[in-house]
């Protein structure tokens, strides 16, 4: 696999489909995942992850490496995710119900899950934690990502997500104590 540096001087060289094809290749199971944390379905991922690379690849002309290409594909990928459960937000409280319970239904419902019970009521208490929190605690605690990169991600102050992790984590740690 491809480094961004190398997939970025493929791209400037005028291989432009080639580099498309080294991104997909280098990122289709992170964003997967990335997305499937937020989404909590395979079927839905999959669909949303076809979009989200169709985006990658009509932006990807505006890209001017401001960014690292990585925080600029998960920016990417984040704001279609955020797009799509704000859809379905819209959905669910125009039949009453609560999205946020409808994801959490669905970890229980999803047969690709294939954690145990204990990695499944961790998914069910983020889906319970407020937009911001939630991604945040996502792409720290599962991603791994630096607060510095997650910023560059959301556009928010890196004192501003420890504190938003701090309290994500707080909630987790009192809804994983119901169970």
């Amino acid at each position: 696999m491809m480094d961004d540096k190398e997939i970025l001087d493929l791209y400037t060289s005028g291989q432009r489909e080639r580099a498309f094809r080294e991104i997909v290749e280098s990122y289709s199971e992170r964003l997967y995942w990335h997305v499937r944390r937020f989404l909590c379905s395979h079927e839905d991922t999959d669909d949303l992850l076809q979009e989200i690379f169709l985006k990658i690849w009509t932006a990807l002309p505006s890209f001017r490496a401001e960014s690292q290409l990585y925080t600029w594909i998960y920016r990417i990928a984040t704001n279609e995710t955020l797009n799509f459960l704000n859809k379905q937000k819209v959905r669910a409280a125009l039949r009453f119900e609560s999205l946020s319970d409808k994801l959490v239904d669905r970890i229980d419902e999803d047969p690709w899950f294939n954690g145990d019970q204990l990695q499944r009521n961790l998914m069910k208490a983020v889906q319970k934690l407020p937009e911001k929190q939630r991604l945040v605690f996502i792409m720290r605690w599962f991603e791994d990502l630096s607060y510095e990169d997650i910023s560059e991600i959301l556009g928010t102050s890196v004192g501003a997500l420890k504190a938003s992790y701090h309290f994500a984590a707080g909630k987790i740690k009192a809804e994983l104590k119901k169970y």
